[in-house]
């Protein structure tokens, strides 16, 4: 249809142009010949060269370009008159312009047609322009309704983001506000012990929470919901505290082991937590009557079972007479009572000597179970107060690790808090074990005990720490207070003891190993064993006070005997006795090893120079003196001694042999402990070989190589031969 209609205006456009062609074409050829008639008079203007207007000053600068031009520089050189030549270029440049004239009136038609065309191409344009800038304009207006639909969507969008905040929030603070049925009927109706009570008590807290929240910002709708919040508050609460104090109570029935209903209170936990958030008064209540009756339960249970475990204690104890320097005399009423009274030996209980003592200090032991005092009547046993005291010292760590932990977990306490609070419950009991400790350490004489239950209490504090409770830190230190100060006092009445004993009163003299050096030996190798663990200075101090008055003791004793032989033997005998158990139960390596083992080795080889001077005196001193002259070089001096050399050749060939037997027997008949007295004999024998050696290389010197008597020395090898088969094998 466009095209139709686009034809239709082209086609009167055509027949329109022709007719303006045909006009045009008579126009121009009245143009023309009214121009070549003009032409003769044609002005040249500026250009025209003849008239006196044009400045002569630029003729040069004329002239000079057109002789640079090439048509001028070729007609100059061919000589042209350029005046003729002027005018012939003026007539070919008129024809020209003529013949072009012609040339566009023979196509002006043509020429006429293609303005036809132009002009009908320029109106249809001109309405396609129209077209495509009502199109443009369209087109902007739609832009900018683009524009407006995105702005619309953007605020739609933020609107929406808006509304969907303020929606989260709204659905929140409903749903924290809204108190739902099924809660209501569970805190009214369900017991405190069903899981949905605890999962509805939860929501209960946080909407109460929420509501307090709330009602600090002054919201309209927390009004709303508070009536009914706090009603079911109260009734929670009054449920809650029925529940707990139930369940105190029953601490209190006889025979009850408590940590049960400790245990369900755990599960429960979060209902004290409750009470604390919101019902302060009813929280202090219940927790004010869990003190008092826990705190009296303790009490009356350690009490009890503290008077029952001092049934079975050992019937003898130690008493003031009970010191290392008594005499055994001064107990000779007591020990017949004793005799004659047949006390069983489960009763008797040692005082110096550790035995089976120190088994209460290791981890089995330690950490066993307790004694149970009924059990033990039954079966007629009896323990150490060490043993007495472990058990009753675990039993309070036990219970006290195991309430500490409770007070913090349900009552939701740390720090000096939970200290307080377990001082409220355990104070009592912990007053009345420091004051029954004190009563009986006041009047305690045995040391080895004190020491053990302070060991007790050093391990029992070392396993509080690493569980870590300081619930019984200073109950700990308390009682190693009562403990330490007894201890030292008991040993420096044993130090006293044996600083004031007059050997005179001690009986008959005995070379044998004194009972009072045996008492040292086995207090100090139990403390130094004991006291390994947990090394204490002031202890060792102490036994190093204790080790030289008993070194003083052993002197004192040794001095009353008449002979210096006798004296070495009770020295040797008690130095070895007393070297044997400690090493036996102490540490090789402690001081008091070292000191005995240095007197023990001294005395001895004074022993050894003792029993050979009787049959090989003489021997002995020739060799000694000749040893000396020799090292002076002055043996000649004994050059006339050859009746004395002869002699004593002779003696010890003829009396060797029954003197070494004879010294064998005394020595095995002095000596308690038969492997001291076969070194001994050993070290003799071996110090009278090396003596005779030495009698074997004076003679051999020149002095003496011309004796005769020299023939009759026993052979060295041959004396040590015979001297091995003397030799004691034990």
């Amino acid at each position: 249809m466009a095209e139709a209609v686009v034809t239709d205006v082209g086609c009167s456009d055509v027949n329109t142009a022709v007719n303006s062609t045909t006009n045009a074409m008579a126009y121009l050829q009245d143009d023309i010949k009214n121009d070549s008639e003009a032409i003769p008079s044609l002005s040249l203007g500026d250009l025209d060269i003849t008239t006196d207007e044009y400045i002569l000053d630029e003729v040069d600068i004329h002239i000079q370009a057109n002789l640079e031009d090439d048509l001028v520089k070729e007609a100059l050189k061919t000589g042209v008159d350029l005046r003729q030549y002027s005018k012939q270029v003026e007539t070919e440049l008129q024809h020209i312009e003529q013949a072009s004239i012609k040339d566009y009136i023979k196509e002006s038609q043509n020429i006429a047609s293609l303005h036809n065309q132009i002009t009908a191409c320029d109106s249809i344009l001109e309405r396609m322009e129209e077209m495509l800038s009502g199109f443009q304009s369209d087109l902007s207006s739609i832009s900018s309704e683009i524009q407006t639909l995105q702005q619309q969507s953007v605020s739609m969008s933020v609107r929406l983001k808006n509304r969907q905040a303020v929606r989260s929030h709204l659905s929140q603070l409903v749903d924290e506000l809204v108190v739902p049925g099924a809660m209501i009927s569970v805190i009214l109706e369900s017991p405190v012990t069903e899981q949905e009570f605890l999962e509805q008590l939860h929501e209960l807290n946080n909407k109460i929470n929420f509501a307090k929240e709330l009602s600090f910002r002054e919201t309209l709708a927390c009004s709303d919901i508070q009536d009914i919040v706090d009603r079911l508050k109260i009734k929670a609460v009054t449920k809650i505290r029925e529940f707990i104090l139930q369940k105190i109570y029953s601490f209190r029935k006889p025979m009850t082991n408590y940590q049960i209903p400790q245990n369900t209170l755990l599960k429960y936990r979060f209902f004290y937590q409750f009470l604390l958030a919101n019902e302060r008064q009813v929280a202090k209540e219940i927790r004010d009557e869990y003190v008092d009756t826990m705190s009296k339960i303790y009490y009356s249970y350690f009490k009890s079972y503290s008077g029952r475990l001092l049934k079975v204690q050992y019937e003898e104890v130690a008493d003031k007479d009970d010191l290392m320097g008594v005499e055994d005399t001064a107990k000779k009423d007591i020990l017949s009572q004793r005799f004659f009274s047949k006390p069983s030996l489960k009763s008797r209980n040692t005082i110096f000597t550790l035995g089976q003592r120190g088994a209460v200090l290791s981890p089995a032991e330690l950490e066993g179970p307790i004694l149970v005092p009924h059990t033990a009547q039954r079966g007629d046993c009896r323990y150490p107060y060490e043993t007495l005291f472990r058990s009753q010292h675990y039993a309070l760590l036990d219970n006290g690790c195991r309430e500490f932990l409770f007070l913090s977990d349900f009552f939701m306490v740390a720090g000096n808090s939970a200290l307080d609070l377990f001082n409220c419950i355990m104070g009592k009991t912990l007053s009345m074990f420091l004051k029954s400790m004190s009563t009986y350490v006041s009047d305690c004489y045995d040391s080895i005990a004190i020491f053990l239950c302070i060991h007790i209490i050093l391990r029992f504090r070392a396993i509080t720490a690493k569980r870590n409770i300081p619930a019984l830190d200073k109950y700990w230190e308390a009682v190693l207070e009562l403990l330490w100060p007894r201890f030292e006092m008991i040993l420096e009445l044993n130090i006293q003891s044996i600083r004031n004993t007059d050997p005179q009163k001690l009986g008959l003299l005995d070379t044998r190993p004194h009972y009072i050096t045996r008492r040292y030996a086995e207090f100090s190798s139990a403390i130094v064993s004991i006291n390994q663990t947990f090394p204490n200075e002031r202890t060792n101090t102490l036994l190093g006070q204790l080790q030289v008055e008993v070194e003083n003791f052993v002197l004192k004793m040794a001095a009353e005997f008449p002979s210096r032989k006798d004296q070495l033997i009770f020295l040797i005998n008690n130095y070895d006795m007393m070297l044997n158990v400690l090493t036996e139960r102490a540490a090789d390596d402690s001081k008091e090893v070292e000191g005995f083992q240095q007197l023990l080795l001294a005395r001895t080889q004074e022993f050894i120079e003792e029993i050979l001077s009787p049959p090989f005196g003489g021997m002995i001193a020739f060799v000694k003196e000749s040893e000396a002259l020799m090292e002076k070089g002055q043996l000649d001096r004994l050059k006339n001694d050859e009746a004395r050399i002869t002699q004593l050749v002779r003696g010890f060939s003829s009396t060797w042999k029954q003197s070494v037997e004879a010294l064998s027997q005394d020595v095995m008949r002095s000596f308690t402990n038969f492997k001291n007295g076969t070194g001994i004999i050993q070290g003799a024998l071996t110090q009278l070989i090396q003596y005779y050696h030495g009698f074997h290389k004076v003679l051999s010197q020149p002095t003496f190589r011309s004796l005769a008597v020299r023939s009759e020395l026993i052979n060295l090898h041959h004396l040590m031969v015979e001297v091995k088969k003397h030799k004691p094998n034990f």
